[in-house]
């Protein structure tokens, strides 16, 4: 068997979390489309490589020694990039054992606040999500015709050191709005980078939420947050009256609380179960700001 070779395509925020959580040895290669990204890959334990739509040389070579796949990189209006550049290569490798496709939990779309599972009909709402059933669909076939398992992993709201509600908070930028009964799933991306590597290591296929516990209300969040800084939360905004982008405002149009079952199942053990798991270590450990200053094998 050959050594475990992980090529991630879209190597962004949740990529290199994948790669700083590498414990066995993985050599990891990474896309991304700006060759100025490069050194923030390499701090990560990523060799980086180009990729902007083409299967063109360094990419081709990677893709040969490849055993596992993780793509990261959303569909656009033609389809899923990778599965476009790249579908007859990957159906031809040699040593090909497993397939990861990063998808959202945006695929269910609006349940009124009622739990989902895996079983749960998607029902997608914004064209984005419309878009990533699509993804989803493809990469699921692909595994199908080649009999390699492809596990479909939907992420909630995806938050970390660098991005979080103690970062708004001092940035300015934190916002408390309150629209009734809303409620969303969050998920950190160490225990994005977690449930992969239980993937791989099981080689298990299938659909999989990767996402927290606790479905909350996001003042709450922010409300806590600011307990831990010990500073004044921002004030309540009515949603009604709140000034948000299209984008912002279509999340608030989606209501569910999203069930865990299944990774668990798989043997995965979340590392930060809730919001307040999660904040609470970053803010005691001090590495809420800046997640690229994290060393390649910090977890």
């Amino acid at each position: 068997m050959s050594e475990k070779q992980v090529l991630v395509f879209g190597a962004g925020y949740s990529g290199q979390a994948f790669a700083r959580a590498n414990r066995d040895g993985a050599t990891i290669l990474g896309t991304t489309r700006s060759s100025g990204k490069f050194q923030g890959l390499r701090q990560a334990g990523i060799a980086p490589l180009l990729f902007n739509g083409v299967l063109a040389g360094e990419i081709g070579d990677a893709l040969r020694k490849t055993t596992h796949l993780v793509i990261s990189i959303a569909p656009d209006e033609a389809g899923d990039p990778v599965l476009n550049a790249a579908r007859e290569a990957i159906a031809g490798l040699p040593d090909l054992q497993w397939i990861g496709y990063l998808s959202t939990v945006g695929v269910y779309g609006d349940h009124a606040g009622a739990w989902v599972d895996e079983t749960a009909e998607c029902r997608p709402v914004s064209k984005r999500s419309v878009m990533r059933v699509a993804a989803e669909q493809g990469w699921l076939e692909l595994g199908r015709e080649i009999g390699r398992p492809v596990a479909v992993l939907r992420l909630s709201g995806i938050y970390g050191p660098g991005r979080n509600a103690l970062v708004n908070l001092e940035n300015g930028t934190a916002r408390r709005l309150i629209k009734p009964d809303q409620v969303f799933n969050r998920i950190h991306c160490d225990d994005i980078a977690g449930a992969l590597w239980q993937l791989i290591g099981c080689n298990s296929g299938g659909i999989f939420n990767v996402t927290d516990d606790e479905p909350a209300p996001p003042q709450d969040v922010v409300t806590y947050a600011a307990s831990l800084m010990g500073v004044t939360p921002p004030p309540e905004i009515p949603f009604e009256t709140a000034q948000l982008s299209p984008m912002a405002r279509s999340f608030y149009g989606e209501n569910k609380r999203v069930a865990n079952a299944a990774i668990k199942a798989a043997g995965y053990r979340f590392r930060f179960p809730d919001y307040r798991a999660a904040l609470g270590h970053m803010w005691a450990s001090g590495d809420w700001k800046d997640g690229a200053a994290r060393s390649p094998m910090k977890g």
